[in-house]
């Protein structure tokens, strides 16, 4: 008998994109989690893909609930929301997917562009993380479980191999100084929160999702955005103890840092 990831699964960032095929495969899976709350700043606005005729609003499994991850009064209501839904039970699984990138190189680089992807890439997953932090200690409390897994308790947030500082892929042909650098330091923010997290039973682990056809990944990527949210799935599946605090890419690989 397989079980569910999680028993409750929050994705960031899933009005399109991989979040929304996160939120997809996660609902249509044999096992799906009892509860998936599917987050995003706006789900009317023009970049949404979700639709009133989308079959997972009909899901009983499905509650949204608005979420912009810069604006903490909005996250502190998606963690009310998220609470009350589940009760006298914890949250076990969160996605941090939102994102921006950014293309700025040194020459069109401006201080705005900067701090605005250090706000969405590194503060907003951070604050985020820190909100759900009770649930999730609740859930690591409640489950009975031992060892660290998605399926006990775990915050993943989703990175980019552009982020590592020991590969600095193509930095000549993608310099993308605010994306590179904010993502660089929300892989600090994942070493350092698993370390302190691991005694209270929550997994902290990055990965890096490949080049993707996304909005953000563009057309000229390799990699549907099935194909890599598979692979995710797959990876989030086999995490444990040896594997908080790791860089890995949507099959596993372990990146460097």
């Amino acid at each position: 008998e397989m079980a569910a990831l999680a028993r409750s699964v929050l994705v960031t960032g899933s009005n399109r994109g991989m979040g929304l095929e996160l939120v997809r495969q996660l609902a249509a899976s044999p096992w799906p989690p009892q509860h998936i709350f599917a987050t995003c700043r706006d789900p009317e606005g023009p970049r949404g893909k979700w639709t009133l005729h989308d079959p997972l609003e009909l899901s009983s499994t499905l509650l949204f609930a608005p979420a912009d991850t810069v604006n903490l009064p909005s996250i502190r209501g998606a963690v009310r929301a998220v609470g009350s839904h589940l009760k006298d039970q914890g949250s076990n699984l969160l996605i941090n997917n939102a994102g921006v990138s950014s293309h700025a190189t040194l020459r069109s680089l401006g201080s705005q562009e900067m701090l605005s992807a250090f706000a969405t890439n590194v503060v907003g997953p951070l604050r985020v993380a820190k909100e759900f932090l009770p649930l999730l200690e609740k859930a690591a409390k409640g489950t009975g479980k031992e060892g660290l897994s998605c399926s006990r308790a775990a915050i993943i947030n989703v990175s980019t191999k552009l982020g590592s500082i020991g590969l600095r892929l193509g930095v000549l042909e993608a310099p993308m100084y605010p994306y590179r650098a904010s993502k660089a330091a929300q892989n600090m923010v994942t070493r350092c929160m698993a370390a302190e997290l691991q005694d209270k039973g929550i997994l902290c682990t990055a990965i890096h999702p490949g080049w993707v056809k996304t909005d953000m990944g563009t057309e000229k990527a390799p990699l549907t955005v099935e194909h890599s949210v598979r692979g995710i799935l797959t990876v989030l599946a086999s995490l444990s103890r040896d594997t908080s605090g790791a860089f890995l890419d949507w099959e596993g690989n372990s990146l460097p840092w």
